[in-house]
């Protein structure tokens, strides 16, 4: 184990020595900015390789129970918890970050020891095989990891020899593969993406949480799962952060996006105007790209609000008072929360999202220690950190009796049911007095199977089998 986490990890220094190599097949729309790329995908997944390198044997080895916790009635036994891998899984990368997601995820499958099998998004090829690549030189066996193509046939393919499956994508893509793996009984791990919100509470430096906002509206041309689609904010520093944001993404041009991308994004805003919601920034989206785009009053029913939109619109509305009030789209990947950090905390825990961040957007989620998953709409199960290692195994719990006592084996007689009872009544009694009580009540039994000859000796020679089924037992 700690041989194939050295292995793993050592990709860290491939992409140090050499980031030029990864850096070109990332040049795609939307993002040509080699900075955005090192920063958002080739940084994290070396920060990866790096915690797997530290910790994926201790996270991984066999946990051994001690005495405590163990039930007085399994005296005798001791326990362990072995993980094991799932075999063979198949991640579906998405097209947004096409090496630093699926690249975490083979990382992570393979420290657990599976096989993996990677199916790119299309455009995500090259940059997979790169990386496939550095990891057969540093010593991963070739036959552990393939590349396969882009096309949905050959992801279709691959779930027949598949163990468990890893998704990133769009909810549309997950309730269509959640169909695939039902039907075949494979596990699935599903992030599908989701329509985070970012809440502004009273005594929040409102200019700050607007050049967060903006950050995350423009990063990767607004193609990025946890980025804020939403925004609600204190109505007294409304309208400090909506100058603010305003001026950060004044002048931004537009970026590339797919056609059915930009159509979408253009229905979606033109319904929120026709619902009385008011254009700030930006604008309906017209031709191959979109400006980052800001609405305001828009309903809180409107489609906007209940779509997983890969595009740079978000809409600012007032934060309503009591959770009972909050937006609950059924989405539920992320969230961000501007405040002061007691207050920001206290609301975190209102809300029902995998992951939230306080004072700050979409990047300290990037952190290797952390795990990474949805709910609801969003999907479910995690990957990265220790929760996501962990979910590349399965658990195998071993038991193994130490003590030739074996009490369970000897037929019940006139003693059981009031030794049972007894017993757990001294374990998990009201009080020390019911406990007491219950424990004089157990030593009366035991004096009593004594007496008759059927104590607990008698399981011991229970355990052998009878050689004269005719004869009494003795």
């Amino acid at each position: 184990m700690r041989e194939r986490a050295r292995i793993l990890g050592g990709l860290r220094h491939v992409l140090a020595d050499d980031p030029k190599r990864f850096l070109t097949p990332l040049r795609l729309p939307p993002r040509t900015d080699d900075a955005e790329s090192l920063s958002a995908e080739v940084l994290p997944l070396a920060s990866a390789c790096r915690w797997i390198e530290r910790h994926a044997a201790r996270t991984l080895r066999t946990r051994r129970l001690g005495v405590r916790g163990r039930p007085l009635w399994l005296w005798g036994v001791d326990a362990e918890i072995r993980r094991e891998p799932f075999g063979e899984v198949l991640i579906i990368g998405p097209g947004n970050f096409p090496l630093f997601l699926p690249g975490v995820q083979a990382l992570q499958a393979l420290a657990a020891g599976n096989r993996v099998r990677i199916k790119p998004a299309p455009g995500g090829a090259d940059a997979m095989r790169r990386l496939a690549d550095a990891w057969v030189a540093l010593g991963v066996p070739r036959d552990t990891l393939e590349v396969l193509g882009t096309s949905a046939d050959a992801a279709e393919a691959a779930l027949d020899t598949a163990d468990l499956v890893v998704l990133t994508g769009g909810e549309a893509t997950g309730r269509a593969v959640r169909g695939r793996c039902a039907e075949r009984g494979i596990p699935l791990i599903a992030e599908l993406s989701g329509h985070d919100v970012a809440y502004v509470l009273p005594g929040t430096d409102a200019e700050l949480a607007a050049r967060c906002v903006a950050f995350g509206v423009r990063m990767n041309g607004g193609a990025t799962c946890i980025a804020p689609r939403r925004v609600l904010v204190h109505p007294p520093r409304r309208d400090a952060f909506l100058n603010t944001l305003r001026a950060e993404l004044d002048g931004v041009p537009g970026t590339p996006a797919p056609e059915a991308v930009v159509r979408r994004a253009a229905a979606l805003v033109e319904q929120a105007v026709a619902a009385g919601g008011r254009c700030i920034a930006g604008g309906v989206p017209d031709g191959p790209t979109i400006r980052p785009t800001v609405l305001t009053d828009v309903p809180d029913d409107a489609a906007l609000h209940n779509e997983d939109l890969f595009a740079p619109v978000v809409s600012v509305g007032d934060l309503p008072d009591g959770s009972e009030a909050l937006p609950r789209s059924g989405f539920g990947l992320g969230a961000s929360v501007f405040g002061p950090e007691a207050a920001a905390r206290a609301f975190a825990s209102r809300l029902n999202a995998g992951v939230v961040t306080i004072n700050d957007v979409i990047v300290p989620t990037a952190d290797p220690r952390l795990p990474f998953g949805g709910r609801g709409r969003s999907g479910y199960g995690v990957t990265r950190g220790a929760e996501g290692l962990l979910a590349m195994t399965r658990p195998k719990a071993v038991s193994v009796r130490r003590r030739r006592v074996y009490p369970h084996l000897r037929a019940t007689d006139a003693h059981t049911l009031p030794m049972l009872t007894a017993l757990l009544g001294t374990l998990h009694g009201r009080g020390w007095a019911a406990r007491s009580r219950h424990a004089r009540d157990l030593v009366r039994v035991f004096r009593a199977q004594t007496r008759d000859g059927v104590g607990p000796g008698a399981g011991r020679r229970a355990a052998k089998p009878h050689s004269n089924p005719n004869e009494p037992r003795p």
